[in-house]
């Protein structure tokens, strides 16, 4: 493993975004961020370069569980952990608990893992707290449990591969920071963080409101609302209708794909520009088509490629980074082309795999 922290000489590695020449089998080095201490909410974050092993000493078996597989987003963590476990040799078996009402699933899946003799166990959470008893009967049998995308609380698992969303909102204001500085004429935005409450939500609300904070850019109120479209397109065209002044809509994924239509209907592309604090397939294609100015990528291919790789070095005995992920980058119409989009989504048209055999 390759440790670059953030120095002068590292930084043409650590901080490059990672280019549409990387091949998959060859996704690394890769730009990502170390929290210290390990697994806590409030840790320092340094910069470091990620690169896994070349493959597994032995075809291990891992069991993954995800909450579901019903959208792109883990479509793409799918495709991560299935692309590594292909690259380093290992088995893999892919389990989905239907949604996140369905905990006591996801439970009897991890259970069910166990006993069909997993080496190791990656887990996209349904609940931050929910799981902590398996995770802890799990991890008291020797088997190591990796917590991918959405966190824990267990002190008791191996690693974490995750990123920030109080990140991924901060990134999107300080894009806005950047562009509209204190003293420059000053912006009106139009904010919608998504379901009142969800911690994600607000954490990304306080993330995206701190990296504002001092500029010329002004905030109204916060809209909250369900992410389903209809919902969200209700809420940016009261906003809009009440607020001529708007420069910009950001939130949400879905809330900017419902803007792109609202804007194109009223004549005022070019006039509001639209963000989204996380990406998905229909962001990024917004951004490539010019409705959307751009978006944060938290490369969940890449978190699910990291967490195999944990896996397997916890298991081997190698040195491994407990707490990490990619480094968060904000993709617009200036370098959407440069960017390795298997990096950052599932390819256009990938379907769930559900196992790899060695």
């Amino acid at each position: 493993m390759k440790l670059v922290l953030n120095t002068a000489s590292a930084l043409l590695v650590s901080v490059a975004l990672p280019g549409a020449a990387l091949a998959q089998d060859a996704w690394f080095p890769y730009p990502a961020e170390e929290v210290t201490p390990a697994f806590s909410t409030d840790g320092s974050v340094a910069e470091v370069t990620y690169e896994p092993l070349a493959a597994a000493e032995k075809p291990w078996n891992i069991c993954v569980s995800f909450p579901h597989m019903k959208d792109a987003y883990w479509l793409g963590v799918d495709y991560g952990v299935v692309a590594e476990a292909e690259r380093l040799g290992v088995n893999l078996n892919v389990v989905e608990a239907g949604g996140y009402t369905e905990l006591n699933t996801q439970i009897s899946q991890i259970e069910d893992c166990v006993a069909s003799g997993a080496d190791a166990v990656i887990v996209g959470a349904i609940s931050y707290d929910g799981l902590n008893n398996v995770i802890g009967e799990v991890a008291g049998q020797g088997i190591p449990v990796i917590d991918v995308i959405n966190g824990v609380s267990s002190s008791e698992i191996a690693a974490k591969s995750l990123v920030s969303f109080h990140t991924m909102g901060f990134e999107t204001g300080k894009y806005l920071a950047e562009k509209h500085p204190a003293g420059s004429d000053p912006v009106t935005v139009g904010w919608f963080p998504g379901p009142a409450g969800a911690g994600w939500v607000e954490a990304a609300n306080t993330g995206f409101l701190a990296a504002v904070e001092g500029s010329a850019v002004t905030v109204l109120e916060p809209r909250y609302g369900d992410t389903g479209k209809e919902a969200q397109l209700k809420l940016v065209e009261d906003v809009l209708q009440a607020n001529p002044e708007i420069k910009y809509i950001a939130g949400t994924a879905v809330t900017a794909e419902a803007a792109q239509g609202v804007i194109r209907e009223r004549g005022l592309k070019g006039e509001v520009d639209i963000l989204a604090f996380y990406m998905t397939p229909g962001v990024y294609t917004g951004i490539q088509r010019g409705f959307i100015t751009g978006a944060p990528a938290d490369s969940m291919v890449i978190q699910g490629r990291i967490a195999v790789d944990q896996a397997v070095r916890v298991l081997e005995g190698k040195e491994y980074f407990k707490h990490v992920g990619p480094k968060i980058f904000v993709v617009d119409q200036d370098n959407v082309k440069d960017v390795a989009r298997e990096n950052i989504l599932p390819p256009e048209g990938f379907s769930p795999v559900f196992s790899v055999k060695k």
